[in-house]
């Protein structure tokens, strides 16, 4: 019984952007506060996946003029009767950018490189420190960068985009559980990484 409970996506009730989506649906023109609202969360996604600020721009900027010109046919289904069914205005953004981004891929015959990860120092002061968390922060990156699609997709979903794991769900087509487990296992995967690299970096040191 557990199991098929969390085969159910926990989407809220009520889609956050209904409002702002049948505003939109009577005046094509209302369709920029849901294009403000979410550029710089589609950008960042396109950014980390294709690693390239152009074909990020690109892939953002097809991702909502399909969301626009299709906006007609979106249908919110955001009731946990809806089940593997369930869908939000943002979820179905984000599967859009995500066929985008795929579409962009192909044309371009590139592959992710690796992201740029940034942190931010409360203390102006601790240059060294600061030094030391990018660097990190850049490392971790790295090793996200080089994880398997659905893992890395998952994880950038999720820590960069800050989508709960029901909304992961709907993006990539896979349960809740199956979200956790691509989850759980990218961030092992990461430290394992991380690991290894600061295994390498003190053999070098030795014998530098």
């Amino acid at each position: 019984m557990g199991a098929a409970k969390d085969a159910v996506p926990r989407i809220a009730h009520l889609d956050q952007d209904r409002h702002l989506v049948e505003a939109a649906r009577r005046e094509p023109a209302r369709f920029d506060a849901l294009y403000r609202r979410y550029l710089a969360r589609v950008y960042s996604y396109a950014y980390y996946e294709l690693g390239d600020h152009h074909l990020a721009e690109d892939a953002t900027e097809a991702t909502f003029v399909s969301a626009l010109t299709n906006l007609h046919r979106f249908e919110e289904r955001a009731r946990p009767a809806d089940g593997e069914g369930a869908s939000t205005f943002r979820v179905w953004l984000f599967q859009i950018a995500r066929n985008e981004i795929a579409g962009e891929r192909r044309r371009t015959r590139r592959h992710p490189v690796e992201p740029i990860g940034e942190t931010i120092v409360a203390d102006p002061l601790d240059v060294e420190a600061a030094a030391v968390q990018r660097d990190q922060a850049r490392e971790a990156w790295r090793a996200v960068g080089r994880l398997p699609g659905e893992r890395r997709q998952a994880m950038v979903l999720r820590f960069v985009d800050e989508l709960s794991t029901a909304e992961i769900a709907g993006v990539l087509g896979r349960s809740e559980g199956a979200v956790r487990v691509l989850i759980h296992r990218a961030l092992r995967s990461v430290a394992k990484d991380l690991k290894g690299s600061e295994r390498d970096d003190g053999e070098h040191g030795l014998t530098s």
